[in-house]
């Protein structure tokens, strides 16, 4: 008998997550980038995922990462922070998947500002975790495994 292989997965990052831990803790929590990234990379074992934790600033990074995950055929965890709202060119990237794609977010979008309760990302997802803090992502990767299963 065979033992399936381990599924790669990228979880991707937009701007200023790269702050979090000191970013408005309030809102965000304390946990820091590396300590989601242990956390997933953890949990990701245990599920047969490969988890490949990236952060950037720079929409267009983002964007070649997309490419380069509709390339492999690669599932995606996206938390696209502010670029959820305004990021035509993300979305359409995102459009061009060949992978599951689940959009995360750490606080609930809908419970904040007006200005964030739009989202370019969700129609092109196959679901979006949004206002368990870091527990979102831990979801997101549940939601991936079962739909690599599928």
């Amino acid at each position: 008998m065979t033992t399936p292989q381990p599924h790669p997965v990228l979880i991707l990052n937009g701007p200023n997550l790269g702050r979090l831990g000191s970013r408005e803790p309030e809102i965000y929590g304390s946990a820091t980038m590396a300590d989601i990234e242990t956390a997933c990379t953890a949990l990701g074992a245990s599920l047969g995922l490969i988890v490949d934790v990236r952060q950037t600033d720079d929409e267009a990074e983002l964007i070649g990462w997309i490419h380069e995950a509709a390339d492999r055929r690669v599932a995606v965890v996206l938390n696209p922070a502010a670029f959820t709202h305004y990021s035509y060119a993300l979305r359409d990237a995102l459009a061009m998947r060949t992978a599951p794609l689940v959009e995360v977010h750490l606080s609930n979008p809908a419970a904040r500002e007006a200005f964030r309760h739009t989202s370019v990302v969700s129609a092109v997802a196959d679901g979006t975790i949004a206002g368990f803090g870091p527990q979102s992502y831990e979801l997101a990767l549940r939601a991936v495994a079962r739909l690599l299963a599928r």
